[in-house]
């Protein structure tokens, strides 16, 4: 049984449970991360300290997307290929481009 969406309301990754937690725990890092980043901003903390964080930060938003982008490589994209649906490498094309963007 097929799924036949056209605007992408019914897909959804199949993360095994391990991926899932090691994603939620990154997550929540960098969730940590931009709360601290704000008391410092609020708290007129130096320039220079505050970009470290920022930078400390995008490094772990950056890890969560290797992890999701490494899964969809090996899943989503290799599962659709091999159904014949070619549509899925100019959409990796356009993730892959909004990820060099940063």
């Amino acid at each position: 049984m097929t799924n036949e969406c056209h605007d992408n309301s019914c897909r959804k990754s199949h993360h095994p449970e391990q991926v899932k937690k090691d994603l939620i725990t990154r997550l929540n890092r960098a969730e940590g991360q931009i709360r601290g980043i704000k008391g410092m901003v609020e708290k007129d903390v130096y320039c220079d300290d505050i970009i470290t964080q920022l930078s400390a930060t995008q490094s772990a938003l950056n890890s969560v997307a290797k992890v999701l982008l490494n899964g969809h490589l090996k899943g989503c994209v290799k599962d659709r290929l091999a159904e014949g649906d070619d549509e899925v490498l100019d959409e990796l094309i356009t993730t892959i481009q909004k990820l060099m963007r940063k």
